[in-house]
């Protein structure tokens, strides 16, 4: 059950110059008049409720509101008895309750008035109902809930349509309460649609925020405190993953991408920067498959996926990594689609990383120097023979066998492979930024 403002202000009906109550054309079946001279018919096309001899329902209006307190009354109760979860609320929202409830009985009074069991009547007179609970009851009542509510208060004013009806108007209210119930089930719908559209705005916002702090690198407490205000869980590991958006609202790319982590159980925060969407991805065990999944979200180009990070907090790291190879992915025109950050170091090194440069030089290159001058001399012998085993051997003077161990023990040592040409290319410029350091790794003692 929710609120939002007041609704819009009653039309009243107004009957032709130089006519009385009942006495009006329409009441007595000849159709609309205008006697000579009268001023102007104003709102013919909606009457008054009228029962089976042409009167107006003013005796079962007046029973309905001396009774609105009692039915109010009568309709918690009823709550207390079938609604388990209702009982458990606490007293100040239960007093709400109450008051929507006496709400929807004078509602439903006005709307009688305004000829809504005949023609239905175009002024949202049902969404006043929802204005008299305050917002915070959205919080704990969810429309399952409201709609439950809603359909006891019903039952209770259909069970005393006998007693509110005057002599001959049953059948009347009785049709009348039926529609009202329609026209309130509509504006539940209404009011929750609004409400869920101002949530997934706020909740945009808030990732948007989120991202954006982890995109310049904010410290731990404020992604903590963003993260918190998002009801973000703790999913680990968190990964980003940076690819090129679709373009179109920014609602409807995030809402395609939600819907895909939902189907393999991935919790996500998404926010759209320029023409880049970035994705957070929690609680994907391997990343860069869960991100495969995701791919319908983006738009084309390439999509790079940062190393896994034990907490959001930390994910930063990855969200630089991403980027980083977002920018350089051009460089690699057959990288696949989506491609880890850490397969895109010699483009990002290139391009001019930071982050990537010192990757290189010190999981690359320091392992080389650290193993001993027989593997660095036996890669460049390989290289400069453009790949070609007997002649790096040659070069060398030493067996084909023994070149190949040596590049064996480079990929074993580096976890690039010499004998992979993507490999290949990454030992070449890990080699090269190594030696233009000028103060290379030192041999470690226990090496």
């Amino acid at each position: 059950m929710v609120t939002e403002g007041a609704g819009p202000a009653r039309a009243r009906r107004r009957t032709p110059a130089g006519t009385q109550g009942g006495g009006s054309a329409r009441a007595k079946g000849t159709g609309p008049a205008r006697a000579p001279g009268a001023g102007p018919t104003v709102d013919v096309d909606r009457p008054p409720v009228t029962g089976p001899a042409g009167g107006e329902l003013a005796d079962t209006l007046r029973r309905i509101e001396r009774a609105a307190g009692a039915l109010a009354t009568a309709s918690v109760s009823r709550m207390d008895e079938t609604l388990p979860w209702f009982r458990e609320l606490p007293a100040d929202q239960r007093a709400w309750v109450m008051l929507v409830a006496q709400t929807g009985v004078r509602s439903l009074v006005e709307w009688l008035r305004q000829g809504g069991a005949a023609l239905g009547s175009p002024t949202e007179v049902s969404d006043e109902v929802f204005a008299a609970a305050p917002l915070a009851l959205a919080r704990s009542i969810s429309l399952q809930q409201t709609v439950a509510l809603i359909k006891v208060m019903i039952d209770v004013v259909e069970e005393q349509v006998p007693h509110l009806a005057a002599s001959g108007e049953e059948r009347l209210l009785r049709e009348a309460v039926l529609k009202f119930s329609r026209e309130i089930a509509f504006a539940a719908a209404r009011v929750y649609a609004r409400a869920a559209e101002s949530r997934t705005a706020w909740d945009a916002r808030l990732q948007a925020l989120l991202v954006d702090a982890l995109l310049r690198g904010d410290s731990a407490d404020v992604l903590a405190s963003r993260a918190a205000a998002l009801g973000w869980g703790d999913a680990q590991p968190v990964a980003v993953a940076v690819g090129r958006s679709p373009g179109g609202e920014v609602a409807a790319v995030l809402h395609t991408v939600y819907r895909a982590a939902r189907r393999i159980g991935v919790e996500i925060i998404g926010g759209v920067h320029g023409d880049r969407l970035v994705v957070v991805l929690g609680g994907a065990a391997d990343p860069l498959a869960a991100t495969t999944k995701l791919m319908a979200g983006f738009g084309s180009g390439p999509v790079v996926v940062g190393p896994a990070m034990p907490r959001l907090e930390e994910a930063t790291d990855s969200a630089r990594a991403a980027l980083a190879g977002f920018r350089a992915a051009p460089a690699w025109p057959a990288a696949p689609r989506p491609v880890a950050a850490v397969d895109l170091l010699p483009e990002r090194a290139l391009a001019g990383d930071g982050e990537a440069r010192r990757t290189l030089r010190q999981d690359v290159y320091a392992p080389l120097v650290r193993a001993g001058g027989e593997l660095l001399e036996t890669l460049d012998a390989f290289f400069a023979a453009g790949g070609v085993l007997e002649s790096a051997a040659r070069a060398l003077f030493v067996h084909p066998n023994t070149v190949r161990y040596r590049l064996r023990r480079v990929g074993d040592v580096t976890g690039f492979s010499p004998l992979s040409a993507r490999d290949t290319f990454a030992l070449r410029v890990a080699l090269t930024i190594g030696r233009l350091d000028p103060a290379p790794p030192a041999v470690s003692p226990t090496g």
